[in-house]
């Protein structure tokens, strides 16, 4: 049967067409987005990390990107224990890094098997210069020096009160920070005279403070486990970055960066 082609049913036509395309961009079962080209899924990441790893995790996002076409991963840092906190009050994301094993442990029943990814080690910034001269750990305890730590429930101010009470070096820090990068931040902006910080927050100050090594025998060891988070809608995809996180493009990445092998 031949069915004539009228005005009307070309414009009928025209709308129908119109109706279907937002159908092509409709959410796939795995939260994911087809796009209207027809060329699979986009799946977007959410990745909570520890702040001390904010600046390497981004040049590692934009690499796994373009590794991974249609993966978008946006990353929320924050201190260790802030981070647990979130996903203990089920904040949307896919997985976790921690800057300690302590706080991952405390999350057993929330993330899959954690794997440390990279460490780090920690040093005393000083302002650009370093201006009081400070050497070593114990200058720190000198009444005219400023000094500022993260508070004991963050693992770098875990970290630090372990060194400083190993060396019986008693410090009265003017304020106790919530992360790392704001230790670094008080340092670079002269509020205080000394901090104690991970190696790669240094690298990362592009100048603005100066780092004084603290020796071995002294020093702690920070790990950084990975996982992936039993709430996620992405769960092959988020075992998939997490596992990148432990191959070759991204363990280069962090050693550029300073940190130190698994």
């Amino acid at each position: 049967m031949t069915i004539a082609f009228t005005p009307r049913r070309a414009a009928a036509g025209l709308l129908t067409a119109a109706l279907l395309v937002p159908l092509a961009a409709c959410g796939d079962e795995d939260g994911g987005t087809k796009n209207a080209g027809g060329e699979g899924t986009k799946t977007e990441l959410t990745v909570l990390a520890a702040a001390s790893l904010t600046d390497v995790f981004r040049t590692a996002g934009a690499a796994y990107e373009k590794a991974h076409p249609g993966t978008t991963v946006t990353f929320s840092f924050a201190g260790s224990q802030d981070l647990a906190a979130q996903v203990k009050q089920g904040a949307p994301a896919d997985a976790l890094v921690t800057a300690d094993e302590k706080t991952m442990d405390g999350l057993k029943g929330d993330t899959g098997t954690p794997s440390v990814i990279a460490k780090n080690r920690l040093v005393i910034a000083t302002g650009k210069g370093n201006p009081q001269h400070i050497k070593d750990l114990r200058d720190l305890a000198k009444s005219d020096l400023k000094v500022v730590l993260a508070a004991p429930e963050v693992p770098v101010g875990r970290y630090s009160k372990a060194i400083l009470d190993k060396q019986h070096v008693d410090v009265q820090p003017v304020s106790q920070e919530p992360n790392v990068r704001a230790v670094l931040s008080k340092v670079e902006l002269g509020e205080a005279d000394a901090g104690i910080v991970y190696k790669t927050d240094i690298a990362a100050a592009d100048g603005k403070a100066e780092g004084i090594d603290i020796p071995d025998a002294q020093n702690a060891i920070a790990a950084y486990p990975a996982a992936t988070l039993k709430t996620s809608e992405h769960a092959d995809a988020a075992a998939a970055f997490v596992r990148w996180l432990g191959g070759a493009e991204a363990q280069k990445i962090l050693a550029d960066a300073g940190f130190q092998k698994p």
